[in-house]
């Protein structure tokens, strides 16, 4: 019989074997090995799973399976959108929003004609995000402005301008249920505060009881809420869920509200560049500088055949942040709304006439020899579930990156998941990760992971995924 301390060296030993043997493996055979663990469970019965990982050096595949099957991607979509807007519009890109008058502006001060905010697609507008977006802070300098230039009392209108991109507008594929939240928020030429409100509830007594309405962090008393929602058990978290599509004038709010929930319900605004040109009439009202008409937008104005001058007499003009700013919180939070700006940005600076997704989908194809078919784009966030794209196409766009003098800025923006620098992206029964990691021995590994109909938990299946990303660490 052998001593407890030998018995224990050979089992120590052995242990070391099996590690040192994995380790040994090339990273195509483990991958391989994970990949057939993670495929064949039983969440993945009905779905499918796409993975590509590429050597962040030469390009070359280390690992793909299903790389030529487009799947759904979620938000890893951003990913090929910020992508373009580097590519087109350069890291230093700003969008710049105008405040200008027509008409006279008489000795007395009386300004006979309409204030216009002209916007040029500037989703950070009225954003909390910079400080230099801050709603107030941007209605402040406008005010200001107005006044600086001699203005006393104003015999029109304030009229935002959002015919640059045609009006408000949602993009293509977006669902029903989401169009009404600050995820599905529309996207126009002059978006302010995201394009979203937030709305507060007083719960009632018991589960079942009725919500109301007890404050929105906006006035919208313009527009009608139709509140629907329930209070829900204890623990059930936000359920809420607001109807409503571009230009809507009654938001229904339905689903359930928890009895112990102490949160902002965030909602999409209707039109937003109605929403800012509402602000300022107010805020010039409480300046002693009231517009003797109601506010509207050049939308609104354009549908009763009335022009709105694109120019005029410049009072101020604001500048948004810089792409690369933009691109990091658009990434970090998930924006959607950024990303259908910046898809639309992107293509208007191409030409007037060009369809914001085909542009995008062509200028890859051409670029990097890709096939059309792996670049089936609806929109520029990720969130139409009609989007097709191939893991092996979402992998060469990123692997191609690498070698732009702005990689160091669009990889700051991704976040940092699991230990890993990646894009995360959900939407009902899909879920993505594409992005950079070095292995232990140094290689610079890019990736794209999608999977598609899933059954079970998000998370379980997170979970999942996680364990085979793990491989790469190894």
């Amino acid at each position: 019989m052998y001593p407890f301390r030998y018995c224990r060296s050979i089992f120590v030993f052995a242990c070391w074997l099996i590690v040192a043997n994995v380790e040994a493996q090339p990273l195509n055979q483990r991958l391989e090995s994970a990949y057939r663990t993670f495929a064949t469970h039983q969440s993945l019965a009905h779905g499918i799973a796409s993975l590509t990982v590429l050597h962040g050096g030469t390009g070359d595949v280390i690992f793909a399976k299903n790389e030529q099957v487009g799947l759904a991607t979620a938000s890893t979509l951003k990913n090929i959108t910020a992508a373009t807007a580097y590519h087109v519009l350069g890291p230093m890109h700003t969008f710049e929003t105008e405040l200008y008058y027509t008409g006279t502006l008489g000795s007395d001060g009386v300004l006979q004609g309409d204030l216009i905010i002209k916007g040029t697609g500037d989703p950070t507008l009225g954003s909390d995000r910079y400080p230099n977006t801050l709603d107030e802070n941007v209605i402040q300098a406008w005010v200001d402005a107005v006044r600086a230039s001699g203005i006393r009392s104003i015999e029109g209108r304030v009229i935002g301008n959002d015919r640059h991109y045609g009006g408000m507008t949602a993009p293509h594929g977006w669902p029903w249920r989401d169009l009404g939240n600050y995820y599905g928020a529309g996207v126009s030429a002059l978006n302010w505060q995201e394009n979203a409100v937030g709305i507060e509830f007083a719960v009632g007594r018991r589960v079942g009881d009725p919500t109301t309405v007890r404050s929105t962090t906006s006035d919208l008393s313009y527009l009608e809420l139709a509140n629907e929602t329930t209070t829900g058990p204890a623990g059930s978290g936000d359920n809420v869920y607001a109807f409503a599509a571009p230009y809507s004038t009654r938001i229904y709010l339905r689903g359930t509200h928890g009895i112990d929930l102490r949160k902002t319900i965030r909602i999409a605004l209707p039109d937003a560049a109605y929403h800012a040109a509402y602000q300022l009439h107010h805020a010039l009202g409480a300046a002693g500088m009231a517009p003797t008409a109601a506010p509207t937008t050049a939308q609104t104005l354009r549908l009763a055949s009335v022009d709105v001058p694109d120019t005029g007499t410049s009072l101020h003009v604001h500048h948004s942040p810089q792409l690369a700013e933009i691109v990091y919180w658009f990434n970090q939070k998930s924006i959607n709304l950024y990303g259908e700006a910046l898809l639309l940005a992107v293509a208007k600076s191409a030409g007037d006439d060009l369809d914001a997704t085909t542009f995008m989908r062509d200028f890859w194809a051409d670029k990097l020899q890709l096939a059309p078919g792996e670049l089936r784009i609806q929109d520029g966030s990720g969130l139409s579930p009609g989007n097709r794209v191939t893991t092996r196409a979402m992998a060469r766009i990123l692997a191609s990156l690498r070698q732009e003098p702005w990689f160091a800025s669009f990889h700051e923006s991704l976040p940092t998941i699991h230990g890993i620098t990646m894009k995360s992206g959900t939407i009902g029964g899909v879920l993505g990760y594409a992005g950079y990691h070095t292995a232990k021995d140094g290689t610079p590994l890019v990736f794209a992971l999608l999977v598609n109909n899933y059954e079970g938990p998000a998370q379980a299946m997170r979970n999942r995924m996680f364990r085979l990303l793990d491989t790469l660490k190894e």
